[in-house]
């Protein structure tokens, strides 16, 4: 997708480049330096090709099938059962639940259905081309917005800082972390670049992908909204986006709300999976319920995350991006979902990376490859560990 070539009057102004890296040669002597675009895709890529080949090694050391927990076990199964049967199955556990698999969102079953249509690949396999796909996508994504921000150095630290997060394993399943997150951010991208009709597209793909897409959908509003109130007046365009974003979301729980024969039944679906709004109910009382060694070292961790939001707003992230990335963290925090989960949900929030992004790229490089290195190595070492004994949360 090319950046559109129109700066937006609506986003705030970009940061001050970071680094002399950021600066273009001069035209007499042309650079064979890569461009910045593919030192972000070669590293994002390098970085989950890192994590695949220790899933292999740790696999075959112990004998375990590790391609096949990347697309048929777990969420993976549910989203091709649904590419290939459609909607309308669930299970009843033991304890009476039914879990039903309309809580999971369309696009990626679609998608899937539509890819093993036409090739030689099952629903599955369709699956793991379609999240490895998205994943470049979002990658490059993240990168311009890293770009816009910042500078390009900190774009290229930002993208592969996202494939070294620590459940960036999840980047490599038939998962919907990945085509979420490549929505997200380019319709992140176009609302700074003024592109509004395209952001709001783009939204309600996201709003067809996962249910996080109300953090999207917020973002386009309230930056809309600031605009109406400090210039008086809202472009045509504007409105358009606005209007167009929540499309998807909207859609699908109503699609699930006259299959069921109430409105409410998207979100009934979703309690009997244990992942209704509770405030933060859930996430308090399993703290205070662990050992106080391991309460303690969660709460070092969720301040930590306090620490990088709180980083986020003064590093003054232009306000789509800001709303968009405090929106996801606080979903994944207020919900009742088991704890495990909460990580990995809150993944798609890139924006919590920029500050770091932003530090090593004041790195000289020789400085900052190493730290990338090691937390990719870590990232890698901590998804053949996860996927090749309890699998993801």
């Amino acid at each position: 997708m090319p950046p559109p070539t129109t700066p937006s009057p609506l986003s705030l102004s970009p940061l001050s480049p970071l680094s002399p890296f950021s600066s273009l040669p001069a035209p007499s002597a042309p650079s064979t330096r890569p461009s910045p675009l593919l030192l972000a895709l070669g590293g994002y890529a390098a970085t989950r090709l890192l994590g695949l080949l220790v899933l292999a090694a740790a696999a075959a050391a112990s004998g375990k099938d590790g391609f096949h927990r990347l697309s048929g076990r777990w969420d993976s199964v549910w989203y091709a059962r649904i590419a290939e049967h459609g909607y309308g199955y669930q299970v009843t556990l033991p304890n009476g639940d039914v879990h039903s698999d309309l809580a999971f969102f369309p696009l990626l079953p679609a998608l899937e259905r539509a890819l093993s249509a036409v090739s030689p690949l099952d629903a599955a396999g369709a699956g793991l081309l379609v999240s490895w796909a998205a994943s470049l996508a979002a990658a490059w994504g993240i990168f311009r917005c890293g770009e816009h921000v910042v500078s390009a150095r900190a774009g290229v630290v930002l993208a592969v800082l996202w494939g070294a997060y620590p459940t960036a394993f999840v980047q490599s399943m038939a998962y919907t972390e990945t085509l979420f997150t490549a929505s997200a951010a380019w319709s992140l991208y176009a609302v700074l670049r003024g592109r509004w009709v395209l952001a709001g597209l783009l939204c309600a793909l996201a709003g067809l992908t996962r249910p996080t897409a109300a953090a999207l959908i917020a973002a386009l509003g309230i930056t809309a909204a600031v605009t109406l109130v400090r210039e008086r007046r809202l472009p045509a365009r504007t409105v358009a986006g606005v209007l167009l974003a929540p499309l998807g979301w909207l859609g699908y729980v109503t699609y699930v709300g006259v299959r069921e024969g109430r409105w409410s039944a998207y979100f009934d679906v979703q309690a009997a999976w244990g992942n209704s709004i509770d405030g933060g109910v859930a996430l308090a009382r399993f703290v205070l319920g662990l050992p106080r060694p391991a309460g303690l070292g969660l709460g070092a961790a969720l301040a930590l995350l306090a620490w990088l939001v709180a980083l986020c707003v003064r590093q003054r992230q232009p306000l789509p991006l800001l709303v968009y990335t405090v929106g996801v963290v606080l979903l994944s925090l207020v919900g009742a979902a088991y704890f495990g989960s909460r990580p990995r949900l809150m993944m798609p929030a890139f924006g919590l990376l920029l500050p770091p992004a932003a530090a090593l790229a004041r790195l000289r490089a020789r400085a900052a490859a190493p730290v990338l290195a090691g937390l990719a190595t870590a990232s890698a070492a901590y998804g053949a560990f996860t996927l090749l004994g309890s699998g993801p949360p």
